[in-house]
């Protein structure tokens, strides 16, 4: 009796242990799943708007964007606003996901801390030769979030570009 119980329980067992293992990650679960929807803010659509302006009086093409970037560069800000810092932590599983999941041949990030608007970001980002540098390299499309820690009501600034493949 408790042979025939063992063979008919042992295949669940199994099923449910490779149903129930996972590997952890540290910042941004959704790995292989693309984000569709992203509600921009008035800084972060006017930042967008910056820094296509800026590409195009410097003769270079404007800049797509893509929702799952923002997403991504949210998940940093409240990362860094969580964590208390201003960082690039975790760049490369970020890079990787847009990688993998959106077909990016190169990736670059900005990141900023404090600044009231739009425009005095940006400026402070084309002061900045690695900063401008992204802000003028070879891509295709962007991301952009501008998160407001509630606490402190500092805004933190996540930009990502990415260039993607033929």
């Amino acid at each position: 009796m408790k042979a025939k119980m063992f063979r008919a329980l042992l295949p669940l067992a199994i099923v449910f242990t490779m149903v129930s293992c996972s590997s952890d990650s540290s910042e941004g679960s959704s790995a292989a799943k693309v984000v569709t929807t992203y509600n921009y803010n008035e800084v972060e659509l006017k930042l967008v708007s910056l820094i296509n302006d800026y590409r195009a009086s410097v003769g270079l093409n404007s800049l797509e964007v893509i929702n799952h970037i923002s997403f991504k560069s949210e998940e940093h800000n409240i990362y860094m606003i969580d964590n208390n810092v201003v960082n690039h932590d975790y760049f490369q599983q970020r890079s990787n996901n847009l990688v993998q999941v959106l077909g990016a041949e190169r990736v670059g990030e900005n990141v900023a801390y404090n600044y009231q608007s739009a425009e005095s970001v940006l400026r402070a980002w084309l002061n900045s030769p690695g900063h401008k540098d992204n802000i003028e390299g070879d891509y295709t499309h962007l991301g952009i979030s501008v998160t407001v820690d509630v606490n402190t009501g500092k805004k933190y600034y996540t930009n990502m570009f990415m260039k993607k493949k033929p």
